[in-house]
């Protein structure tokens, strides 16, 4: 799968994360991981689970972030590693074929990721960003075109990506996008959804007439 389209990341949702499941299963969404730092193993295993039996059989891939015995005992589709885990070999031993996004957040990283053959990485953050705890520093929309420039695989941009500023991003190339906080601090999920969806077909229908 080359094109992903909008990859949803739960994190500190404001809705149950099965809620958001069966939103994105709904709505068609391709990729939808479990990022979480703050849970127990319990309690990311019985999630990983609940959210996992949602979109088994469905277009949706449930992908479990830095965890490979996590994503191996949910039966995900994908493990996701950042810069500080546990490198692709070594997740390997435990999620074996599972397919491994990487996340970037720089020329150079882009590069040495790609040479470890992953199945998708996700470069950013593109604007500022604070989803996460200690967030790097904005990479921004020109970097973005050089990753998407030399990668021989799908690239995810990522980091303070919203409504305000998606049509940046597509401009610049980039055909998988992911959104946390958009998504996240909401209780109205299906309004968000199609707004973003409006945007990208909107901004779609003017790239293809250019």
């Amino acid at each position: 799968m080359n094109n992903f389209g909008l990859y949803i990341i739960l994190t500190n949702p404001q809705l149950p994360y099965t809620k958001i499941a069966e939103k994105c299963v709904e709505h068609g969404i391709n990729m939808l991981q479990l990022r979480e730092k703050h849970l127990s193993d319990k309690e990311l295993i019985n999630i990983g689970k609940e959210i996992r039996c949602i979109t088994k059989g469905t277009v949706t891939r449930f992908v479990v972030n830095d965890r490979p015995d996590i994503a191996a005992i949910c039966d995900a589709d994908f493990l996701h590693l950042g810069q500080d885990d546990m490198s692709i070999d070594e997740a390997r031993k435990i999620v074996g074929n599972m397919p491994i996004g990487l996340s970037t957040h720089s020329i150079i990283q882009a590069q040495e990721a790609l040479k470890k053959k992953p199945a998708y990485i996700g470069f950013g953050p593109i604007y500022p960003t604070n989803a996460k705890a200690k967030p790097d520093n904005p990479v921004g929309v020109e970097q973005l075109k050089q990753v998407l420039a030399f990668a021989n695989v799908p690239v995810v941009a990522i980091g303070g990506i919203f409504a305000e500023n998606i049509d940046q991003v597509i401009t610049a190339g980039a055909t998988n996008i992911a959104m946390v906080r958009h998504f996240m601090q909401t209780t109205d999920f299906d309004k968000k959804m199609l707004e973003v969806k409006k945007l990208l077909k909107a901004i779609d229908g003017i790239s293809k007439n250019r």
